[in-house]
């Protein structure tokens, strides 16, 4: 392990909207814009270093334009349909802009629609992706974006087992194809783990089946696969997990070596504590080049993630996967943080009315772990990043950390403490698993509460985190030009 000295953020006394300099980073933060009704918010970039802000306000859009120094240049409001849009999705399109999915009612029939925007926010196309001919059904859309940000899969339930699945080119601003399927003896809130979908437009629809202990069950992953190359049959693959069971697992696709892959925890008796991590591999189409290899959490491992002394290894009681990051060679870094929540008081709601008091949730988020393993699965390194928070009742939209990547590293970024005075650390990992821990910023006196999970990479060295406080939006621009 290297450690470089801190590199402290010199805070100058300016007026908002100006940058703040620092040896290694820049930050820039946005006049206060007041949040009144919105029920979400979006931002993107664009290729000339400017800012977009949706903002969906649940009976309009509007988006606000911001430049490279995040000064408001422009506002529009969005025209949709006039029959109650609502928003299904939101992402941003090659080049700048931003494609926008969206479904109304059009004589009392579901529609599903799509509009392309310019870096601008002016209409630049509209396509109509489905009707629907039953004015008593509505449809409940899942979005799924391929890597490249082409390819939308959009999937909905009708009769709780039958699906039904599209994949749209939003370049060509097209469908490509539509599928209907009834999986086999699934029981979704049980067996659902999740839809992936490639650059290629194959779907993977992936059922996380008997996962739950028992001599006479074999856990096992359903991989149902369907795209262009199948000639509309859709393919079933099995994965057995053998005597382990999933406690915790993400699924992507890696679209350079043409492979489903998966970083995740298992148990073997105990589902409530993770007692290792695994490796899957699967390429396409082909089950028998399917690359699976558990590993146990070793002692010490253990011991410093639970901070208690070396003694019986029983795991990790509260551990996620929040990441995995595809490697040039195959591999991947699995990215696991230490977190829970917990409830004081009583889990109904009659509770503050019989008391007199109410309950208070508790958000824990505390170490990251990362584990970087070879294609065939053999582990490369692993690391412990260290850091803690904890709030009370804010849904910890505050905790965790922002994932930056660059060519060279991988950039954690987070707040140290969930307080309105903070102070912001970063750690630099490398490809050798050789890290630093950097200061990077202080919001002490600087009114900024930062989100760092909801932050939006914009070039391999800047990011926007959007900043809550009092109701009020701040957009802060964090820039490491000074890296190389």
């Amino acid at each position: 392990m290297k450690k470089n000295a801190l590199r402290y953020l010199l805070w100058l006394v300016l007026p908002l909207a100006l940058p703040y300099w620092a040896a290694s980073q820049t930050v820039t933060v946005s006049e206060p814009l007041v949040l009144r009704d919105e029920a979400s918010y979006d931002i993107f970039g664009d290729e000339r270093g400017n800012v977009l802000l949706l903002r969906n306000k649940t009976t309009s859009f509007q988006v606000q334009g911001f430049d490279a120094n995040l000064n408001l240049s422009w506002e529009k409001e969005l025209e949709l349909d006039r029959k109650t849009p609502a928003m299904e999705a939101v992402v941003q399109a090659q080049g700048g802009g931003f494609n926008l999915i969206y479904q109304f009612r059009q004589k009392l029939l579901p529609v599903l629609k799509i509009h392309r925007y310019s870096p601008a926010a002016n209409l630049i196309d509209s396509v109509t992706i489905k009707r629907f001919d039953q004015s008593f059904f509505s449809p409940s859309f899942e979005v799924e974006f391929s890597e490249d940000k082409n390819i939308a899969l959009i999937w909905y339930i009708r009769e709780q087992t039958q699906i039904n699945a599209l994949a749209f080119d939003m370049h060509q601003m097209k469908l490509l194809w539509e599928k209907t399927f009834v999986p086999e003896n699934m029981v979704l809130y049980r067996d659902f783990q999740q839809a992936v979908v490639d650059n290629d437009v194959n779907m993977y629809f992936i059922l996380n089946k008997e996962n739950f202990g028992g001599r006479k069950r074999t856990h096992f992953f359903e991989i149902l696969d369907f795209g262009p190359g199948t000639d509309s049959v859709l393919r079933r693959y099995t994965i057995p997990m053998h005597d382990y069971l999933t406690y915790d697992v993400k699924f992507a696709y890696d679209n350079l070596h043409h492979a489903l892959k998966a970083g995740g925890f298992y148990s073997t008796d105990n589902s409530s504590r993770a007692e290792g991590f695994y490796f899957l591999s699967m390429e396409q189409g082909q089950t028998d080049s399917t690359a699976l290899e558990f590993h146990p959490f070793e002692d010490d491992f253990v011991a410093i993630l639970n901070e208690k002394d070396r003694g019986k290894n029983k795991g990790l009681p509260e551990a996620s996967v929040q990441k995995i990051v595809m490697r040039t060679d195959g591999g991947l870094i699995l990215i696991g943080e230490l977190n829970k929540e917990m409830m004081r008081g009583a889990a109904n709601s009659n509770f503050y009315g019989r008391s007199g008091f109410r309950p208070v949730t508790d958000y824990y988020y505390d170490d990251v772990f990362l584990i970087s393993m070879h294609p065939n699965g053999q582990v490369h390194w692993k690391n412990i990043l260290h850091k803690k928070q904890y709030s009370q009742d804010d849904n910890a939209m505050y905790s965790s950390f922002f994932l930056a990547k660059t060519p060279s590293a991988l950039r954690i970024v987070y707040n140290d403490d969930i307080k309105q005075e903070n102070s912001v650390s970063e750690y630099v990992v490398r490809g050798n698993g050789n890290y630093d821990r950097n200061a990077v910023m202080s919001t002490e006196r600087k009114e900024l509460q930062l989100r760092f999970r909801d932050a939006v990479q914009l070039t391999a060295y800047d990011f926007v985190v959007p900043s809550e406080r009092r109701n009020r939006l701040k957009l802060v621009r964090i820039s490491f030009k000074g890296e190389k």
